[in-house]
C-alpha cells in the first residue's frame, strides 16, 4: 500500500502528530541530505492530508451554516 493510500485512512490527530514528529526531526538536524529529504516529502504529504481534513470540515460547516439560514 502506498503512503497516499495510508494517509487516507489517517485521521486529522494522526496526520497532524506525525507530521510534528517529522518537523522535530527536521529541526533537530543530524541527517543525511537524502533521509532530510525523504523527511521533507513526507512532511509535505502529511501537511496535505491535514488540509483535506479541514477543506472538508470547513466544507461541512458552510453547508451546516447554510441550511440554517434557509
Amino acid at each position: 500500500m502506498t503512503d497516499e493510500k495510508k494517509d487516507e485512512r489517517l485521521s486529522y490527530e494522526q496526520a497532524r502528530a506525525e507530521l510534528a514528529t517529522v518537523v522535530e526531526r527536521l529541526e533537530a538536524g543530524g541527517t543525511s541530505l537524502e533521509e532530510s529529504l525523504a523527511l521533507w516529502e513526507r512532511g509535505e504529504q502529511l501537511a496535505a492530508t491535514c488540509q483535506r481534513w479541514l477543506d472538508g470540515a470547513r466544507a461541512r460547516i458552510d453547508a451546516a451554516r447554510q441550511r440554517a439560514d434557509a
